[in-house]
């Protein structure tokens, strides 16, 4: 894999918990891609409280798994508060937003 593609590889034969992986910086989004391959992207987030990721929609599904704190996820008219451990999809083609009304941590995985 080379170093465009991600940081999955980088992992292997480790244990490790995808929320250790990124650390929240005051008043931002910081983001880590794990993998960016033609087939699936891979990409831990951590959002500060207050930040928010504004309605975009992509056209393909993909999946968000909380891993720390709560986010508040909105699909087109519903707005859904996720905790940790918990996932949603977000269908393709379908406007959606992300809101941290405190910090969290988030791992999104796109399958094209």
């Amino acid at each position: 894999m080379d170093s465009d593609s991600g940081q999955l590889a980088d992992l292997a034969g480790e244990v490790f918990e995808f929320a250790d992986l990124i650390d929240y910086q005051t008043g931002s989004i910081v983001s880590r891609t794990l993998v960016n391959e033609e087939a699936a992207t891979m990409t831990v987030f951590a959002l500060d409280e207050g930040q928010t990721i504004s309605e975009h929609s992509a056209p393909h599904e993909a999946t968000l798994q909380v891993l720390d704190g709560t986010g508040r996820v909105r699909i087109e008219d519903e707005t859904y508060d996720l905790e940790a451990g918990e996932a949603i999809v977000f269908p393709a083609n379908t406007p959606h937003a992300v809101e941290a009304p405190s910090r969290f941590k988030m791992l999104l995985t796109m399958v094209r």
